[in-house]
């Protein structure tokens, strides 16, 4: 049941979860499948979601889009407080958590974008010839795909 203070409602529907987050209700649907968000049900089997949800759904949505993975997303999730509203302490404590895990990846990504052009214009993408990026093809011995840029966007 909702709760209500001061003629406001402090849950949303799924409808309106939707709606204000920008984010479709099969992909909330999904994260509350994968333990990103929760929602309690009505009497009617309704899902409704905490006000606090939006904060979290912002945090998924940006997360994926610099390439976290969920499972990453998930455990940064589940150490914030489920029984309230996060608050900016948590947040933070969240971002301090993150921190060097995001600058290694802004790196890796300062890298890629500095090297792409002249790796992709050689043309011999991890072949002998590559005394730049891959001399001897020292990373062919390791595995197929772009062995350089995996480990640190897959972690």
């Amino acid at each position: 049941m909702p709760r209500i203070e001061g003629g406001k409602t402090h849950v949303l529907t799924v409808g309106e979860l939707s709606a204000r987050s920008g984010v479709a209700p099969s992909a909330l649907h999904f994260y509350e499948r994968q333990g990103l968000i929760s929602a309690e049900r009505t009497a009617g089997n309704q899902r409704r979601y905490r006000r606090d949800t939006l904060r979290r759904v912002a945090f998924i949505r940006v997360s994926q889009r610099v390439g976290v993975p969920l499972a990453r997303i998930r455990l940064a999730l589940d150490s914030l407080p489920s029984g309230r509203t996060p608050t900016k302490a948590d947040w933070a404590r969240l971002s301090r958590m993150w921190r060097s895990e995001l600058d290694e990846r802004i790196a890796a990504l300062e890298h890629l974008r500095d090297d792409l052009t002249g790796c992709i214009g050689c043309g011999c993408l991890s072949l002998r010839t590559c005394t730049l990026q891959n001399p001897s093809d020292t990373l062919g011995a390791t595995g197929t795909g772009p062995r350089r840029w995996a480990d640190v966007t897959t972690s």
